[in-house]
């Protein structure tokens, strides 16, 4: 079966750091795009970031400067470093993967066409 499996959630305080990490199962990377989205109790899902299979990315605004998103294609694993996270970044956080034909198709904005996901890692960043 094709899966996403993740890791790297936890607790932080405020201006710390984590880093998730998306393995792939099933499938290499070099064909796949990957996005990251989030999703914080009573809201609704959000993007992220994302990775085109070529190592194209792409960032929300209100991550930029602060998230950095990198693969390992030798691991078949894709990163997420969160940095000067803030309590508004706590959430449960997903990477999700398609197929892409596309050398620059980077999906954090819609997520209608991603059919393999991820179990969610949750994040609690504390003052």
């Amino acid at each position: 079966q094709l899966q996403l499996v993740q890791s790297g959630g936890g607790f932080v305080q405020s201006g710390g750091s984590l880093r998730l990490s998306c393995a792939a199962s099933g499938f290499t990377l070099d064909g796949y795009a990957i996005g990251w989205f989030r999703q914080a109790p009573g809201k609704e899902r959000e993007g992220v970031s994302c990775i085109s299979k070529s190592g194209f990315t792409n960032f929300a605004d209100f991550v930029k400067g602060r998230f950095t998103i990198s693969k390992d294609d030798a691991k078949t694993t894709v990163y997420l470093q969160m940095n000067s996270l803030s309590p508004e970044d706590t959430a449960v956080y997903f990477c999700a993967a398609r197929t892409s034909s596309s050398r620059y198709y980077c999906p954090f904005t819609d997520s209608s066409t991603l059919d393999i996901w991820g179990q969610g890692a949750l994040v609690t960043v504390s003052l």
